[in-house]
């Protein structure tokens, strides 16, 4: 029988979910004492807040309509997010059933038993998915089960004013982007835009133009090579670009590109696309340091997925939501919200195209992407090496030092 007959046909239905914010304990306890006391079945997201918690929301009278059920949001920063899923992930019965994932966390939260396995509860691979989207969610990557399910599309792209750079800018190399920033600096403006904070804002900001350069951090049988030659030239350059700019949040680095006070920076779709457009240009990431340098994949993907909880009660209406939040047709209709696709047929609709043109863009980068190093330990590579990435271009340390720290500090994580 499947899911939507299972369930009483016959109960009403309120007409919107209740979204919160940081939702405290006795909070969540009196979610669930209302939706008892309305003899519903309930189904409990924890998301990440802003735009992802608005395109939720949009589509899920629907849902609740065509299962009746209720679905409620708990929307949380990206730290608080992760904080809150390993802690409800101990429980013996979670909170909550459904959870977004920012890809680079699914190791960490595959070696907590955080997820339930979706290829063993059914679930068969939708191909309509971005393939580099799609294979995101799964364990081990890429090629092992499905646990998450791509929601929304997020890949790096460069950012830019049209104003400071002119249109259809020649960005095929990172020389090419640094003489562009310097041409601003000399015109009064500030060239390159960085999210100068330590962590995962400046390691996000540094790894394209460390991949252009033809390094890494991780061989493919996971030794640390970060401490190269390679390596200390692009952290050369990244700082050559950073005294045509400044350093900014990223709120800051939106607004100051948007508004035509700096001229270039890198950033995600979501940041900068709303219902109604781009607040900037947008081009793909360079793939080589310059032009007769060879060229690599550069822009990092950065999809949030959704997955459903181990320990939740109702895995299976949590799976139906997870497929319907990310189903091509709901994804159609929440473009209006910032929503940005993951699935081919959505990205390839001709009519989508004429409203929203730099998908085209966004649809590119994704299949040219490159996924951050697959390991447990990624939140803490990135505060260590961020850590050094900022004494670095503050001036506290030589780019020679910073490299040799980065990776010494890199491989004694990896050891633990």
């Amino acid at each position: 029988m499947g899911i939507k007959r299972a369930l009483k046909p016959i109960i009403p239905i309120l007409a919107m979910s209740l979204v919160l914010c940081s939702c405290s304990k006795s909070a969540q306890k009196s979610i669930r004492d209302y939706a008892d006391e309305e003899d519903l079945p309930t189904l409990s997201i924890a998301a990440r807040s802003g735009s992802y918690t608005d395109v939720i929301s949009s589509v899920l009278a629907q849902f609740e309509e065509d299962n009746n059920c209720k679905v409620f949001i708990t929307s949380f920063d990206s730290d608080e997010l992760h904080d809150e899923i390993l802690e409800n992930s101990q429980k013996e019965t979670g909170f909550y059933d459904v959870i977004m994932i920012d890809d680079p966390l699914m190791p960490e939260y595959i070696e907590n038993g955080v997820l339930c396995n979706l290829t063993k509860l059914g679930y068969i691979d939708d191909e309509d998915f971005v393939e580099k989207s799609r294979l995101l969610g799964k364990d081990p990557y890429p090629l092992g089960a499905t646990y998450a399910l791509p929601f929304s599309g997020n890949v790096q792209l460069i950012f830019y004013n049209e104003d400071i750079i002119g249109s259809n800018p020649d960005f095929s190399s990172w020389d090419n982007v640094l003489e562009y920033c310097q041409k601003a600096n000399e015109a009064g403006k500030k060239g390159y835009a960085i999210r100068g904070q330590t962590g995962n804002p400046i390691v996000s900001d540094f790894l394209p133009i460390l991949w252009a350069f033809g390094a890494d951090i991780f061989d493919d049988y996971d030794n640390v090579i970060l401490d190269s030659k390679e390596s200390r030239e692009a952290l050369s350059f990244y700082c050559k670009l950073y005294e045509t700019g400044e350093c900014y949040n990223k709120d800051s680095l939106v607004e100051a590109i948007s508004s035509g006070e700096a001229a270039i920076g890198l950033g995600w779709p979501s940041w900068f696309i709303s219902g109604t457009g781009s607040k900037a240009a947008i081009s793909q990431i360079p793939s080589k340091k310059d032009s007769s340098t060879e060229a690599f994949a550069t822009g990092e993907i950065g999809n949030w997925l959704l997955g459903v909880s181990d320990n939740s009660t109702n895995k299976e209406l949590a799976l139906e939501l997870v497929r319907y939040l990310t189903s091509a047709d709901v994804q159609k209709r929440t473009l209006s919200y910032g929503g940005i696709p993951t699935r081919k047929s959505v990205f390839r609709d001709q009519d989508i195209l004429t409203q929203y043109p730099f998908f085209e863009t966004i649809y590119n980068g994704t299949n040219n992407s490159r996924v951050r190093p697959r390991t447990t330990k990624w939140s803490q590579i990135e505060d260590v090496f961020g850590a050094e990435l900022m004494k670095c271009i503050n001036n506290e340390q030589s780019i020679d030092a910073t490299i040799t720290n980065s990776h010494k500090a890199i491989k004694e994580l990896v050891k633990e």
